[in-house]
C-alpha cells in the first residue's frame, strides 16, 4: 500500500540539507512507490493553516540541488513549540496547533533533519500522536552524539580551513597575529580541525582549559625562531574555557575573536587582526562528503519506516550508516576527547592549546 511521508529541517542552516531532501524522496519514490511531502519553514510550517507544505516531485529533484546550499524547504532556529514567542513578548506553548497540523497532513511517517536541540523538540512534539519519527543529524558543530558526522560539518571545515590558507600571507606580509573565528557553540571539533588542517600556531576549544599568558609565551617562542607573524583559531565558545579571567562588559559585545586580538595586542605589542567567518560557514555549496553522507543518511532514513521502526536517528559510524535509539541522544553532545586523537594530533604539530 502507497505511503505518505513527511520531511522537514529544523535549527540553523547549514551545507546538505538539500541532498537530504533529495535522497528522502527518491528513495521513497524509487524504493518503496511512497509520496514525501515536504513541509515549509520547519516546526513553524505547521502553524499555517492551511499546513505550509507540498507534494515533491521527484522528477524535480535532479543533481543540481545536491549541490546547493541551504534548505529550499526553509528551516527555523526560533519558536520552541512549548514555549513559542509572541508578539506581546509573552510565551505560548503552541505545540497542540503543530500536532493538529501535523494531523491534517495525514501522514504515515515523518523524517526530521535537526540537531540535538530539534530532535529532541521534535520527538516531543510527536508524544501525543502515534506518528513514526526518524532523526537524520545536521549540525555544523559536528557535536550530536552517536555519530561520528553530521550533515553540514565537513562543508564547515573546508570553509575554515580556506580561511587560514588565506590569512597566513597577509599575517606574513604584515608581521601580525592573526584570530580567525571559526562556530562551535559547544564544541571545539571545527576549529581543531581547521587548525591542524591549515597549520595554525594557535588553537583554542572550549574542552581545553586556557590561559592568555599560554598563548602569549608560544608567540614569544615563535617570534624567537624569526617567526614574525602566528595564526591563532579560535572557536566561538572558547572564552568559557579561559582561567582566571572575566569580560569587561564594554566589551560583553564583542566576539571572542576581536577581544582577543585586541588583547594580544595589547600584551605582544604586535598588530592582529581578527576575522569572524560566522554564518559564512553555513551556506557554502556542499562538500561530496557532504553530499554523500546526506544521501545516505536520507535513503536510511526512509528504509527505517519501511522495516516499521520509529523513535530511531540514522547516523555515521566506523564508515557505514547505522540507526539508534533518539533516547541516547537527544540531551547528549559529543565534545571533543581531550585524550582522542585530533587533539594528540594538534600538541604533537607543535599547535599550542593555550593550556592553564
Amino acid at each position: 500500500m502507497s505511503k505518505r511521508i513527511g520531511i522537514l529541517t529544523s535549527g540553523g542552516d547549514c551545507a546538505g540539507l538539500n541532498a537530504t531532501i533529495r535522497a528522502v524522496a527518491l528513495r521513497a519514490h524509487h524504493g518503496h512507490g511512497w509520496q514525501t511531502v515536504g513541509i515549509h519553514r520547519g516546526t513553524l510550517g505547521l502553524l499555517s493553516r492551511p499546513v505550509a507544505a507540498e507534494p515533491l516531485d521527484p522528477g524535480r529533484l535532479d543533481a543540481a540541488l545536491a549541490r546547493q546550499g541551504g534548505t529550499f524547504l526553509g528551516s527555523t532556529n526560533r519558536g520552541n513549540p512549548f514555549a513559542f514567542p509572541m508578539e506581546d513578548g509573552s510565551l505560548a506553548d503552541r505545540s497542540a496547533e503543530m500536532v493538529e497540523g501535523l494531523r491534517g497532513l495525514q501522514l504515515d511517517g515523518l523524517i526530521g533533519v535537526g540537531g540535538d536541540g530539534s530532535l529532541a523538540i521534535l520527538r516531543r512534539l510527536l508524544e501525543p500522536i502515534d506518528l513514526p519519527f526518524i532523526g537524520v543529524p545536521k549540525t555544523i558543530d559536528n557535536d550530536v552524539h552517536r555519530t561520528e558526522r553530521a550533515v553540514g560539518y565537513t562543508t564547515a571545515v573546508a570553509i575554515a580551513t580556506e580561511a587560514v590558507d588565506r590569512l597566513h600571507p597577509t599575517g606574513a606580509s604584515h608581521d601580525r597575529i592573526m584570530v580567525l573565528e571559526v562556530m562551535g557553540r559547544d564544541a571545539g571539533h571545527i576549529a581543531m580541525a581547521a587548525a591542524i588542517a591549515g597549520g595554525a600556531d594557535v588553537v583554542l576549544i572550549p574542552e581545553v582549559p586556557w590561559r592568555l599568558s599560554s598563548v602569549v609565551d608560544h608567540i614569544a617562542k615563535l617570534r624567537r625562531t624569526a617567526r614574525t607573524s602566528a595564526l591563532v583559531v579560535v572557536a566561538e565558545a572558547a572564552g568559557h574555557a579561559e582561567v582566571g579571567t572575566r569580560v569587561p562588559e564594554k566589551s560583553a559585545d564583542q566576539s571572542i575573536g576581536e577581544r582577543l586580538a585586541h588583547r594580544l595586542t595589547v600584551a605582544t605589542g604586535a598588530e592582529s587582526r581578527a576575522t569572524v567567518l560566522g554564518h559564512v560557514q553555513r551556506g557554502a555549496m556542499p562538500t561530496a562528503e557532504d553530499r554523500l553522507l546526506a544521501s545516505a543518511l536520507g535513503v536510511h532514513a526512509v528504509d527505517l519506516l519501511a522495516e516499521g521502526k520509529a523513535d530511531r536517528m540514522v547516523g555515521w559510524w566506523n564508515r557505514t550508516v547505522i540507526d539508534v535509539p533518539l533516547d541516547k541522544v537527544v540531551g547528549r553532545s559529543r565534545t571533543l576527547d581531550v585524550d582522542g586523537t585530533m587533539i594528540r594530533t594538534a600538541r604533537a604539530l607543535g599547535i599550542c592549546l593555550g593550556d592553564a
